[in-house]
């Protein structure tokens, strides 16, 4: 019932601002629009580093937005809040100290990242995945420095992505979102850093309270950073912490804990 009670207020936040387009054209002029297709299709907006070089091998963000991103116009996954880690990320100053790809599918409005806490990946997840998978083959990609960062709706899929697929990313930055503490076993040798205000009217800080808890006592060593008087837009305090995006680009998937 939490489950669904979650999900039902993230689609809700989504619907609520769907009208709400704000969206950088300046960002996302950064990003090349591109479309997969495998048994149904989905959109995807790509960053590549400037001077890629194939003969290295770069770190990839896998990015799921948040509710206000929903459409098939391969522009709203930067719609609002959503641009924020994009800007962060794909800056000339960041990139000149972490080169790295950006990879962010669009979430249609029929569907979700997320089955509600369901075991079965969603279309548009399934999709995503073997659109990442492609792009692996189609670029060089470092397997063991792909990072997943989540926002809300985003976030929750985030949280359902690891715990089906545990050893496939070397980082995870789930923001104002919920999991399910029942997985926490599966995940205790993922770094994690978890965002969440305590103002949050929309996804309860006790869900990221109880996921950290969790989290802990199965021995994982999550990172946990709770923002006083701070609503739903915590990934705004997020990435303007110092130490965030050298925190995840340290990060490398543990050779105990294959692909």
């Amino acid at each position: 019932m939490r489950a669904i009670v979650i999900s039902a207020l993230l689609l809700v936040s989504g619907i609520a601002f769907a009208a709400e387009d704000k969206i950088d054209e300046q960002l996302l002029s950064r990003f090349e629009a591109r479309v997969f297709k495998e048994r149904g299709s989905i959109p995807y907006r790509l960053f590549k580093p400037e001077k890629y070089d194939p003969q290295q091998k770069y770190p990839l963000i896998f990015f799921l937005h948040g509710g206000v991103g929903i459409g098939t116009d391969n522009r709203r996954q930067f719609n609002g809040g959503n641009d924020v880690p994009a800007k962060a990320i794909t800056a000339p100053e960041a990139q000149a100290k972490n080169p790295c790809f950006f990879f962010a599918p669009q979430c249609p409005p029929d569907s979700g990242w997320t089955l509600v806490f369901d075991t079965r990946p969603s279309e548009s997840m399934r999709l995503s995945l073997a659109a990442l998978a492609k792009l692996q083959k189609e670029f060089s990609i470092d397997p063991d420095r792909i990072y997943v960062v989540g926002l809300s709706m985003g976030g929750h899929g985030l949280w359902s992505l690891v715990s089906r697929h545990p050893n496939l990313f070397a980082a995870a930055v789930p923001i104002c979102s919920s999991g399910d503490p029942a997985n926490a076993p599966k995940l205790v040798h993922l770094p994690i850093w978890c965002f969440h205000g305590d103002a949050d009217p929309l996804v309860p800080v006790d869900n990221a309270r109880q996921m950290i808890a969790a989290l802990k006592k199965a021995g994982g060593n999550p990172k946990y950073t709770e923002y006083p008087g701070v609503g739903h837009n915590s990934y705004v305090n997020a990435f303007k912490e110092s130490e965030l995006l050298p925190w995840l680009f340290s990060q490398k998937r543990s050779a105990e804990h294959p692909k």
